[in-house]
């Protein structure tokens, strides 16, 4: 199957993940191995990859020469916190420039404060970053973010953490006319369907987190996910066929049947 390309650079992987609420960085490792990802999202705020000296790495878990690092912006509330935290990002991975900005509404949704998200896109790709950017489902933001030069965009399936899938597929399917980057999904799986389903509406690849880190088994749920995303593709290349209503046909066919 073809690749994901963000920014120029091809990944075999169209499943990205986060590293963040596992139980430690050998589940950690396990479930991102058992998951195919190329790309793995961490939280600048939350993870040491190096700002405390110290302390265990990621990145002795998760080694920078296998895996793409997608250094986000979680649990910032401003332009100002989120541009300040990539900076950072970029002193720590020697100059890394694609990154995931996401700057919060109120910590009780989690829901992206867009005026904000869209003052730090413009500064950010300014500075010579390639932005990727988490977002609400508003297909004219997705516009508008696209325009300014963000890499891909990453509409919300559902709030973040609640595993209640793609709450609204039709806007998806106007964002899939209108971006011409990647859209990629983040924010809402709960389970492999959901996965699937952001696949067959068109969207280039899914970022998940919770999904597979608060599943019984992670490692399970990794490969059921990697497995999801490549099904969903698989079937939307295709093309599904038409629904019909009182118009069904056998799929057999019944001219020349035996005794007639």
């Amino acid at each position: 199957m073809e690749p994901l390309v963000i920014a120029g650079k091809s990944y075999a992987s169209r499943l990205l993940v986060g590293t963040g609420k596992y139980k430690d960085f050998d589940e950690t490792r396990r479930a991102v191995e058992a998951s195919g990802a190329d790309i793995v999202t961490v939280a600048i705020r939350r993870t040491n990859i190096g700002q405390d000296a110290g302390q265990p790495s990621l990145l002795d878990a998760l080694p920078p020469a296998r895996y793409t690092y997608l250094p986000n912006t979680a649990g910032c509330y401003t332009a100002e916190e989120a541009i300040r935290t990539l900076r950072l990002a970029r002193e720590l991975l020697d100059g890394h420039a694609l990154v995931k900005l996401e700057v919060l509404g109120d910590a009780h949704t989690l829901y992206p404060n867009v005026v904000e998200t869209l003052k730090a896109a413009e500064v950010l790709i300014r500075d010579g970053f390639q932005v990727m950017v988490y977002t609400s489902d508003d297909p004219i933001i997705a516009q508008r973010l696209q325009d300014l030069g963000c890499v891909a965009i990453m509409p919300l399936a559902s709030l973040i953490g609640s595993g209640m899938g793609i709450l609204n597929p039709w806007n998806l399917r106007i964002m899939r006319d209108r971006i011409q980057v990647p859209l990629i999904v983040d924010a809402g799986v709960g389970t492999a369907s959901d996965a699937a389903i952001a696949m067959e509406l068109g969207c280039d690849g899914v970022l998940m987190n919770t999904a597979i880190a608060g599943a019984q088994n992670p490692v399970l749920m990794a490969e059921a996910m990697k497995l999801a995303v490549d099904a969903g593709r698989r079937a939307y290349l295709a093309g599904r066929m038409a629904k019909k209503i009182y118009t069904a046909s056998p799929s057999s066919p019944t001219g020349g049947l035996i005794g007639r």
